[in-house]
């Protein structure tokens, strides 16, 4: 039992009578421990006001966050098989995968949507650490194909915010396929002279970090982001040295030019606005 539960729940039923108090009403800060209200952490789009530490966000909360007003329209994705080598570990991972999408409301680990940010037509995509940790298979693969394809149809640039654990390793050698598919499809992108911004955020590692993530025009991430390709413990025991201090943090990464800027998460869609409207002006005096 905790302090919150011994003495602050008593106190509010108190005050509000017999009426209960619901189960999640704070959420407590991952880096400082604070307790924060729902709605406070709603108005700060989940950056703690205690020590600015940007908490992780849904897909949903990414749309309406970067898109003019909060007003987009969603895309359907191709559909793929969804559980192409009949993976089981304690269970069925196509069992796993119902589990997540009833859960998480989405059919898997990306989203791609299009609007305006700043005036602007964009075409974002997002992917969803919440559905299987954000691993990347045969799904985000087509996701992000249908985004790139998208983006040159509509002669926008493309936006994709990351948040990954790797390859979903229960697609075995489909999931290292989609490294080159969704470079060559950022590829298209860029071939057709369009902006592609990446957004790192919190994880953003593995076979995602290996393939289109390092890629962009320009390298945006949130602040204390996680990304690399290994995880820091099996780097250190690999090179046998102790690693720096901050290390695969993006304050790190960008004092060692790995990342453009570490933009916070409400200054960000006025940033996406500036880039796009620079770029776009880049790109029409080379034409």
């Amino acid at each position: 039992m905790s302090w919150l539960t011994e003495f602050v729940r008593p106190k509010i039923r108190t005050l509000l009578g017999r009426r209960e108090v619901p189960e999640n009403l704070w959420v407590q800060c991952p880096s400082c421990q604070q307790m924060m209200f729902h709605t406070e952490l709603e108005k700060t789009r989940k950056i703690c006001s205690h020590c600015g530490h940007h908490m992780r966000a849904s897909v949903a909360e990414r749309f309406n966050w970067t898109f003019d007003s909060g007003s987009f329209t969603r895309i359907e994705l191709p559909k793929v098989p969804a559980d192409p080598i009949k993976f089981r570990d304690t269970k069925r991972f196509s069992d796993r995968l119902k589990e997540h999408r009833e859960k998480t409301g989405l059919d898997d680990a990306i989203a791609v949507a299009h609007g305006q940010i700043g005036g602007h037509r964009a075409v974002v995509a997002v992917m969803a650490f919440e559905f299987v940790g954000g691993s990347m298979g045969a799904a985000v693969g087509e996701g992000i194909v249908a985004a790139a394809k998208l983006a040159i149809l509509q002669d926008a640039p493309l936006i994709i915010f990351t948040a990954s654990g790797g390859a979903r390793m229960q697609e075995g050698a489909i999931s290292l396929m989609q490294m080159p598919r969704t470079v060559i499809a950022t590829r298209m992108v860029k071939e057709k002279g369009l902006p592609f911004i990446v957004v790192l955020t919190d994880p953003t590692t593995g076979g995602v970090t290996a393939s289109f993530t390092m890629l962009g025009d320009i390298q945006i991430a949130e602040p204390g982001a996680e990304i690399g390709f290994a995880g820091a413990r099996v780097i250190a025991q690999t090179v046998r040295e102790k690693l720096p201090e901050g290390f695969q943090r993006s304050e790190y990464l960008l004092a060692h030019g790995i990342l453009d800027m570490v933009v916070t998460r409400d200054a960000l869609p006025e940033t996406l606005a500036r880039l796009i409207s620079l770029l776009r002006i880049k790109v029409k005096e080379v034409a």
